[in-house]
């Protein structure tokens, strides 16, 4: 039995999907959508998209939520995902944060019912889109509907349900729109858009035509059934035989399963190879349209012994390539890319999420329960649990119990029973001291009440280390035992105290891959070769050392450093003898605080395999950048993000490969230069909406580069 507005619910989704999908389908309901949203109306219009789940609603909504058209037309657009476990504080949280452009103010600490006005007020008297995703109940609508400000003709909300009843909730004397399965002809021209991603398969399925044509059909018209079987085909040998060996499991599964469409999804499980179904089974570990941090799950997988490493990739990138794989057989969505391409977080849709929990179960892999009433007999002999709240661990017999995944914000006082734990996530939940007495555990996540650790010495098998002390001022203070762990690979915190100076008998941590943030981090020899094999690594500087400087000359020293975030803080500046000097391996770079001269950024424009520049919180201050030859020669991705730049004079050769531009909080800067505009990589600039000749400037650049050059891969978003 769920509780919908416990401390337990599941958290919702705040943002859409990026980006428009060129969809099979759906031209014909996007247009449908688009012409009443066009349509003038007397009161706020409510439009809603209903439909199987798995048929595209979502797809829709998001196709329509990008229409340049809509986006000119409407000052806010928000989107928020209703899970069935929905938290009416989290709806509203989640809306603000969307519309964070409007809200200046700091939303930490507010009740629902304040959250609720703050959004009725950012509202009012403004042209506002919302969608609503994924709405499972009649009670939701019911809950939050009278905090939308009827705005007459300037306002619009579409709700996307499974629900057809939900129309006799909108006053309104429009009808819902009902999604239609999709014809034989559809069918087949998805199955084959899908099975083309990435490569030119055409001459194959042509010569297949007639198998791929039964494959299609057989899937009854529903989209998902038939990506998640392209998934399939597209992993199976381009073979007549093997083709309609997969016809004939399909057809055998729907004719012994009245839930065919679940029949067709498991279908593409039971074709997993044996070392990826345990991870997908991972998937269902998290709530309802979660979005799953892909760093995390790879450390869970890492940590269960799903991956191994080997002679040429760490576990990290055998995880992440496993995850890939799960990503192009479609049974994992990706939600975010990190900028150099990588997966950053992801999820899985509601009926792939009901296959992984039914999976588990049976195979006694995972139990997840998102409630709040429960029977304890239920956790008997449970190897791995997921749960909404931490006060389930007081009632089962925790001896069986090797993971432990908990959502809730609350306390635990006792974890004597679990003494097989591996993993504990209780990111949210402060936990005792006698957490490091669990000598089994690898991953260890969680909030710590006085941020002064107990010794770390009986942890010699952790691999990750997360800890968020209960305070936004408050410093993670660790031992010297931090130095006597030998698997340690993550090491995470906002804000670590200066690190205790290992002592001479102190081995390297020769597996660490991730140190951060640590705050002054002294640079000093020894401490880097505490650290040689170091990937990424976040440090902060908000004082002047007392006895020297803190040798950042010696960051060089650290040749495996692919990702370095480096944060001055307050007034505190290093002056200029101080220069970091940063190792030829970096391939991403962020810069934070500090008002260095633009001039300096010469040196970071000279690293060799630099792709990923992000420049925050007037890194750099001044009115003109002025970049050369002969710099940035890799890099794809910039971010500018605060800053006093008035002009910026470059040219298209000093940044060959750039893809992607973004520019936020720049206010005094009013034009991008329009050889920006002639590098041949280009595919995104995003502008914050508020710097409106910004937005013009790169419109522009668009424009000219489609008018003259018949260029169409730049896109504009703001």
């Amino acid at each position: 039995m769920r509780s919908n507005d416990s401390p337990a619910a599941a958290p919702t989704s705040t943002l859409a999907p990026t980006g428009r999908i060129d969809a099979v389908g759906l031209d014909r309901d996007v247009e449908a959508i688009l012409s009443r949203l066009r349509r003038d109306a007397d009161e706020l219009q409510i439009i809603p998209i209903a439909g199987a789940g798995g048929i595209g609603k979502t797809t829709l909504a998001r196709n329509v939520y990008h229409d340049p058209y809509l986006i000119d037309k409407f000052d806010i657009r928000a989107w928020v995902t209703v899970s069935q476990d929905y938290n009416f504080g989290n709806i509203f949280k989640n809306l603000l944060v969307s519309m964070k452009v409007f809200v200046k103010e700091d939303i930490t600490g507010l009740s629902k019912e304040e959250m609720a006005l703050k959004v009725h007020q950012t509202l009012m008297d403004r042209r506002y889109l919302i969608v609503i995703d994924d709405m499972w109940s009649t009670k939701v609508w019911d809950e939050i509907r009278s905090y939308f400000p009827n705005n007459s003709n300037r306002s619009r909300i579409i709700l996307a349900t499974r629900l057809k009843d939900v129309a006799a909730y909108v006053d309104s004397s429009e009808k819902f729109h009902e999604m239609q399965y999709l014809d034989d002809v559809q069918s087949l021209n998805l199955l084959k858009k899908e099975l083309c991603k990435g490569e030119c398969r055409l001459p194959m399925l042509e010569a297949m035509e007639n198998i791929a044509t039964k494959i299609a059909r057989s899937c009854g018209g529903l989209p998902l059934a038939i990506v998640v079987t392209a998934g399939l085909l597209s992993e199976v040998s381009e073979t007549e035989a093997d083709w309609e060996q997969i016809a004939d499991n399909i057809n055998l599964v729907i004719t012994a399963d009245e839930e065919k469409y679940a029949a067709i999804l498991d279908l593409s499980y039971t074709n997993l190879p044996h070392h990826l179904r345990p991870c997908f089974l991972y998937m269902g570990a998290f709530p309802e349209d979660y979005e799953i941090r892909a760093s995390k799950l790879v450390k869970f997988w890492i940590a269960e012994d799903l991956v191994e490493s080997t002679a040429t990739k760490t576990p990290e990138e055998v995880a992440e390539g496993c995850l890939e794989d799960l990503v192009k057989r479609n049974l994992v969505l990706v939600t975010k890319r990190k900028s150099n391409g990588r997966i950053k977080s992801c999820g899985l849709h509601d009926l792939l999420r009901d296959l992984c929990l039914m999976r588990s179960l049976e195979e006694n892999f995972l139990l997840t329960f998102m409630g709040s009433f429960f029977l304890p007999e239920i956790f008997a002999m449970q190897l791995r649990i997921s749960i909404s709240h931490s006060i389930i661990l007081a009632h089962i017999d925790g001896s069986t119990i090797h993971t432990i995944i908990c959502y809730s914000h609350s306390s635990v006082d006792s974890l004597e029973k679990f003494r097989k734990l591996k993993i504990l996530d209780m990111l949210n939940t402060s936990v005792p001291a006698q957490v490091f007495e669990l000598r089994d555990l690898r991953f260890l996540a969680f909030s710590y009440p006085n941020a002064i650790l107990e010794s770390t010495l009986n942890l010699r098998n952790l691999q990750t280390l997360i800890i968020y002390p209960d305070g936004p001022s408050i410093l993670a203070h660790f031992p010297v035992e931090i130095w006597k762990m030998p698997r340690l690979r993550h090491l995470i915190s906002p804000s670590v105290h200066p690190l205790p100076h290992p002592d001479g008998a102190s081995p390297p941590l020769e597996n660490l891959q991730t140190l951060s943030l640590a705050t002054n981090f002294e640079c000093s020899e020894r401490m880097l070769k505490m650290i040689p094999n170091v990937k990424k690594l976040g440090i902060c500087y908000s004082e002047e050392k007392v006895d020297g400087d803190y040798h950042l000359e010696n960051l060089q020293r650290l040749e495996k450093l692919e990702k370095l975030k480096m944060e001055i803080r307050g007034d505190f500046c290093l002056r200029p003898s101080l220069n970091p000097v940063f190792p030829k391996s970096l391939k991403k770079l962020t810069l934070s605080g500090g008002r260095r001269p633009w001039e300096d950024l010469s040196i970071v424009g000279s690293l060799p395999n630099l792709q990923v520049l992000k420049l925050r919180n007037y890194v750099c201050d001044g009115s003109i950048w002025e970049t050369s030859d002969g710099e940035f020669e890799e890099l794809e991705f910039l971010l500018i993000d605060e800053s006093n730049l008035e002009k910026w004079w470059t040219d298209s050769s000093h940044f060959p490969k750039l893809r992607s531009l973004v520019l936020q909080r720049c206010p005094s800067l009013m034009e991008i230069p329009d050889d920006i505009g002639y590098i041949p990589t280009l595919e995104l600039i995003e502008i914050d909406g508020r710097n409106k000749s910004l937005v013009e400037s790169a419109k522009s650049i668009q424009k000219e580069q489609e008018t003259d050059y018949d260029n169409y891969t730049i896109q504009v978003r703001y």
